[in-house]
Formats: C-alpha cells, sequence, structure tokens
C-alpha cells in the first residue's frame, strides 16, 4: 500500500486484489493478457499500462471493465520482457530504468497487436487507452499510428511530447487537479496547443482533488470522497470509446 500522505509517482492507493476474467496469450514476441465479451464484437481496445506493468491487478480490473461494455480488451507486456518497475525500487534509479522502456518506441508492439486483434478476433475497430507512461504512449500513437481511431489518454506525462499537438484521432485527455507529476500550468499549456494546432476532435478533463492515477490506482473504500471522480473518469473514458469505436 502506498503511504497517501507521501504518494510516490504512479503509486496513490492500494492494488486491487483482483485475478482477472481474461487470459494471458502469446502474441508473436510479446506476452498479452486479453479478455473478450459474449456475445463477440468487432471493437478492440489496447491496454496501455503504466510502469508497473502488464500484470498490475488494477489495469487487468480496467480491461475487463472494458470487456463488460463490449470491446475485446488487450493489455500487452509493452516492456517486451523487461521488469516493471517495483514499489520496492530506489526511486534514484528511475531514470535510468526509464530509459530503456521509451512510451515513444512501442510501434512495433501495437502493429503486432493489431494484426493479432485482426486475424485472431475479427476486429475492425480499434481504440487505445493508457496510464501514466500509457497514457504518454497514447498521445504518441494518436499522433502517429493510422490504424487506430481514437485513444484516452490517463495523466499520460505530457512533458515527453509538450511539442507535439496534431493529433490524427479523436483523443480524450485525463488529468487530476491536484496530480504532482502534471501540474496544471502543463495541462493549459497542451489545451493551447491543441486549440492551435489539432483538426480532430479532442477534450482535456481535469477532476476536482485528483492525484495521479485516481482513475486506476485508487481504492474507492480507502478515499469515499474520491468515488464520484473516480466513476466519472471511467465512465467518461467509456463514453468516449462508445462515441468513436
Amino acid at each position: 500500500m502506498a503511504n497517501e500522505c507521501r504518494p510516490c509517482p504512479c503509486e496513490i492507493g492500494d492494488r486491487l486484489d483482483y485475478g482477472g476474467r481474461g487470459q494471458e496469450v502469446q502474441v508473436e514476441h510479446i506476452k498479452a493478457y486479453v479478455c473478450k465479451p459474449s456475445p463477440s464484437t468487432d471493437r478492440a481496445v489496447i491496454v496501455i499500462h503504466d510502469i508497473f506493468g502488464w500484470q498490475l491487478p488494477n489495469t487487468r480490473y480496467i480491461a475487463d471493465m472494458l470487456t463488460t461494455n463490449g470491446y475485446i480488451a488487450i493489455c500487452p507486456d509493452f516492456f517486451v520482457g523487461q521488469e516493471a518497475w517495483k514499489p520496492s525500487n530506489d526511486w534514484a534509479s528511475f531514470n535510468d530504468w526509464l530509459k530503456t522502456r521509451n512510451a515513444s518506441e512501442t510501434d512495433k508492439e501495437v502493429d503486432v497487436v493489431l494484426k493479432y486483434l485482426r486475424d485472431q478476433c475479427g476486429a475492425k475497430k480499434v481504440g487505445v487507452i493508457g496510464f501514466c507512461w500509457g497514457g504518454a504512449a497514447v498521445q504518441h500513437l494518436m499522433l502517429k499510428n493510422p490504424h487506430l481511431k481514437t485513444g484516452v489518454s490517463l495523466y499520460g506525462v505530457i512533458s515527453r511530447f509538450a511539442d507535439k499537438s496534431d493529433l490524427l484521432h479523436p483523443t480524450f485527455f485525463i488529468f487530476g487537479e491536484k496530480d504532482d507529476i502534471i501540474p496544471l500550468d502543463q495541462v493549459t499549456l497542451l489545451e493551447q496547443k491543441l486549440k492551435q494546432n489539432c483538426k480532430v476532435d479532442y477534450e482535456v478533463k481535469i477532476y476536482p482533488g485528483q492525484t495521479h492515477g485516481f482513475v486506476h490506482r485508487k481504492r474507492e473504500d480507502i478515499n469515499p470522497q474520491d468515488k464520484p471522480y473516480i466513476e466519472e473518469g471511467r465512465k467518461d473514458m467509456i463514453n468516449w470509446l462508445n462515441k468513436y469505436l
């Protein structure tokens, strides 16, 4: 459990005690968690994990939530076998750890996953969501990948793509008002650049009082005052995907 009074980046709240409804599969060189709805569908969402990796129960919970809303959900290991960050790691070594895990170098894995979704799952319309590290990857993909229909970036680290805002696809940005990692002035600057340069639909939304990771990292029973915003963030994410997929 993280200390709510002195939170670490990306580590606000408990990890869920959650096993998942899907299964782990091998997709060429990538391991992935996949969950499929019944009945079948041609809509799919790629879920990009945060620094804690593809096996984090909280992320799998969100993937399963997407499936209950009618989507094939797949959460690949975008670290491709490299170790995910552990809460016990020394934060002084974080920048060195991050150098070998670049959120803007996910293109090869996304292409592999897209092929799998098309050929093995019958997906025709694919969107992407991502958290923190994964949120930055979403922004990168929305700037570059022509095969994705839409994206939701949840507290993606803006500074990694601060000078790029000409999105190819409709994108929804979720931020917390009290996020120590993503200051509000960065969010304001992002909005300004999107307004100037973006020709597709987008939305930037700031959730009052929320800290980094609130949509998938916090437990409502620990922070009951945050429950409405957690639920709102998840509902907004689903509504955006429903609109564009």
